[in-house]
């Protein structure tokens, strides 16, 4: 397939300036191409895997990827898909945002390919020695206030009568048209893509290099990625899921793309991941046949996961998510133990209480009320159901000590295959 039609099979192909002339020119040679964002957060999140990947996916096929951190434009804001005025950052928190996301994006990107290594650009670089006049001059001339209220960007917030639009978002789309300008100059470049939101923003740009340089320019965006039942993808319960462990630890990181409905996998895993059309047509014909086996899942987890934080990280992820099923603990780390305990009912315990001799299992296991009684705690105990730490126990006068404790603090307790109970140790300050 050409990447055109990679993206289209993928489901990643929302509209384009110009098909058929933009897939003459790719089949021609190599091309540059860029992919935008405003670094309102000090970290990626999982919503900028979409553009960040399509640039990826362009890499493979030869052509040069360009990553611009909005340095400049992102002390305005778009205005693209907001219903308010974005928050105004300082230029300080900017520079610490764009330095954060670069950490990442050499996990997304090959920063160091021979033909045709990606490369990151801040567009404060250039507006910086720009005037207000000298771009009412140069650039402004280029639009009509007509144009650029028909965009829906805009006219979406002019609508909104409480909310309005401000003059500085309002000429966002001029700032992002100059951006793609000045690449084109500098670079060759000349393809834009991003979010279908992006859309009025991505033509204006084309529309100056035109009507400045008399030269053509395409513009690409993908689909503002929603789940099956229409709910913003990439938020949970607790917020958004970030690429930076520090934000969204790699287990959670993992957990998100596991715990993925059956009917958005095999979208995501089209979306989110570089397998082959071979590979993810195999696992839907086994998704359709067996789900329950979640197949798909692990395959969309493990693969995502391994393109942002590593195989380390991953292996540990999948070590951790056994866990609840009756992995092995051994060699787990206590961060990533942690996580797991945050999902099973816990008690804490005086830690006095597991002291020489220790506490009866059988007493412990009613405490927790993974058994009924002690009477049957005593029976679920020889009958081969009960779990200390993930190992099957068969004596029922078994105590627990101190020694039992994972991290001198943490026990975990099964019945059965997927009922836990997590005892933990309270901690005293030392007089």
């Amino acid at each position: 397939m050409s990447i055109i039609e990679e993206l289209d099979w993928r489901g990643l192909l929302a509209d384009c300036t110009d098909r058929e002339a933009l897939q003459q020119r790719l089949m021609s040679g190599p091309l540059s191409l860029y992919c935008g964002f405003d670094p309102t957060a000090d970290s990626l999140h999982v919503g900028n895997l979409v553009p960040l990947l399509a640039l990826r996916r362009f890499q493979l096929a030869g052509h040069k990827p360009i990553v611009l951190a909005g340095g400049a434009t992102g002390s305005i804001g778009d205005p693209s898909g907001k219903a308010a005025e974005r928050q105004l950052l300082s230029a300080e928190t900017l520079q610490h945002n764009i330095d954060g996301v670069k950490r990442q994006l050499s996990a997304l990107l090959d920063f160091e390919a021979s033909a045709n290594p990606a490369i990151l650009v801040d567009n404060a670089s250039w507006w910086a020695p720009v005037s207000f006049l000298d771009f009412l001059r140069d650039i402004g001339k280029h639009f009509t206030v007509n144009m650029m209220v028909a965009k829906e960007s805009v006219r979406a917030r002019m609508e909104d009568r409480e909310a309005g639009i401000s003059y500085t978002e309002f000429s966002y789309m001029l700032l992002q048209a100059f951006d793609f300008f000045h690449l084109k100059q500098a670079f060759g470049c000349e393809l834009q893509i991003g979010g279908s939101d992006q859309w009025g923003n991505i033509t204006a740009g084309t529309d100056l290099i035109r009507k400045k340089l008399g030269l053509h320019a395409f513009g690409l965006t993908l689909p503002l990625i929603t789940n099956a039942d229409g709910s913003k993808f990439g938020k949970t319960v607790v917020g958004a899921v970030w690429l930076d462990p520090h934000r969204t630890s790699v287990y959670r990181f993992y957990q998100f793309w596991v715990r993925t409905e059956d009917r958005d996998v095999i979208r995501y895993l089209k979306y989110f991941t570089l397998l082959t059309r071979e590979a993810i047509d195999t696992m839907e014909q086994e998704h359709v046949q067996k789900p329950e086996a979640r197949v798909a899942h692990k395959a969309l987890a493990k693969a995502v996961t391994h393109l942002v934080h590593g195989a380390a990280s991953t292996d540990e992820a999948i070590r951790a998510s056994d866990i609840l099923f009756g992995g092995d603990i051994e060699g787990i780390s206590e961060a990533t133990f942690n996580e797991i305990a945050a999902e099973v009912p816990s008690i804490r315990l005086n830690p006095r209480r597991f002291d020489s001799p220790g506490l009866p299992l059988v007493e412990l296991l009613a405490e927790t009320e993974l058994c009924q009684s002690k009477g049957q705690a005593r029976k679920d105990v020889e009958g081969g159901g009960i779990y200390l730490n993930n190992q099957r126990l068969a004596d029922a006068q078994r105590r627990i000590t101190a020694s039992d404790f994972l991290f001198n603090r943490h026990l975990l307790l099964r019945k059965g295959k997927r009922n836990y109970h997590l005892c933990t140790l309270e901690m005293y300050p030392v007089c």
